[in-house]
């Protein structure tokens, strides 16, 4: 996608959305305070054990504010400020106070523009359509995604183009959504580098579709995240597919990566899994594997099963219980958080993880 093209599209947008503002009647504006508090203990064995409080098992902590006034005449004017918090020492989650999301934007007939920390497609993709979301807890895509510093497949911040969090939220965004049509919505994001000199350096670009209907949720997306003064371009195809029939649920996805640059780290992931409710109570199993292709035994595989139950809509308490099977090589020694320094050897690779934990919504 084209700037200029964008850029077009971003001001006839704004354009028509103040035409439609013009003489429309006092606004209401309606702020919410939200959040979600969630720990859980986990036990690891791998080459040695691990025992541990953490935060985020099911959803990663958090509290918000969101802003949504009506202007009149169809438009909404909107803001987020979300902060991460990890629960089990109070620090910030994503190594700023507004972390999570920071943008500001409005909303009309004819689609959404918003400006600022938002999230990438691929982070959505493989939340929304993973059982164990892309949290650090079971067979999660966090095992493909990296999550914790983002680069899909091998992990790490070398191809973080726009800085904390790369393509997982994107900085300096600027995003359009259109309307949804018959269960059909796009979007597109630019990722200002921010470099003098250079419009193309440093940048991400992202676009994804997505359809929901007839028990049907699909959507794809591809991310150019390129670090264009080193000459680094990765590019990122994804696509998910979701059905639900009466309380059976099911999904899978796949993450793949082709690496532009000399180090060619190309490197593909991919997930299956599925739920059943009954009652307050869920239960959830899901496989997962990633391959970086460069690298000899550059595998880790997973599956994970895990119980719900529902104490009421906003608080749950559930388990977890997931193998790893990491192959030989450094790329493929994957968690779904940061593996700790000793919990495996170069000859006891693998890993047995338990969780138990609480959320609460508000």
């Amino acid at each position: 996608m084209k700037l200029a093209t964008f850029a077009v599209s971003a001001v006839a947008l704004a354009a028509s959305t103040a035409t439609m503002a013009q003489d429309a009647p006092p606004s209401t504006t309606n702020v919410t305070l939200y959040g979600i508090a969630d720990a859980y203990v986990q036990f690891a064995n791998g080459a040695n054990n691990l025992s541990r409080a953490q935060s985020g098992g099911l959803s990663g902590s958090r509290f918000g504010i969101r802003v949504n006034e009506d202007l009149g005449g169809g438009l909404r004017g909107l803001a987020v400020l979300e902060s991460g918090i990890n629960l089990d020492d109070g620090t910030n989650g994503q190594n700023a106070f507004w972390g999570r999301q920071s943008y500001v934007g409005v909303a009309s007939p004819y689609g959404t523009l918003s400006l600022g920390r938002q999230y990438g497609s691929v982070y959505s993709l493989s939340s929304d359509f993973s059982e164990f979301s892309n949290v650090s807890t079971g067979a999660s895509t966090a095992v493909i995604g990296g999550f914790g510093g983002y680069e899909p497949v091998r992990g790490g911040t070398t191809y973080s183009a726009t800085g904390n969090g790369g393509p997982a939220r994107v900085n300096n965004s600027i995003k359009y959504e259109t309307p949804t049509f018959s269960g059909f919505k796009a979007g597109a994001l630019w990722g200002f580098g921010e470099a003098t000199g250079g419009t193309n350096d440093q940048r991400v670009a992202d676009v994804y579709a997505r359809y929901s209907g007839y028990g049907f949720d699909a959507m794809v997306s591809f991310v150019d995240d390129k670090l264009g003064l080193t000459s680094q371009d990765v590019r990122t195809t994804s696509g998910a597919v979701g059905y639900t029939y009466g309380d059976w649920h099911g999904t899978a996805g796949l993450i793949s990566v082709n690496d532009r640059s000399a180090a060619d780290a190309d490197g593909q992931g991919y997930w299956v899994g599925g739920d059943y409710r009954f009652g307050k109570q869920l239960v959830r199993a899901q496989y997962l594997q990633n391959k970086a292709k460069n690298v000899n035994e550059g595998k880790t595989q997973a599956f994970g099963v895990g119980y719900q139950y529902d104490l009421s809509k906003r608080t749950n308490l559930y388990t977890a219980l997931t193998r790893f099977k990491n192959d030989g090589d450094s790329y493929a020694n994957r968690w779904a958080s940061a593996v700790p320094a000793g919990l495996t050897t170069v000859d006891d690779r693998n890993i047995t993880e338990f969780t138990a934990g609480i959320r609460h919504s508000f």
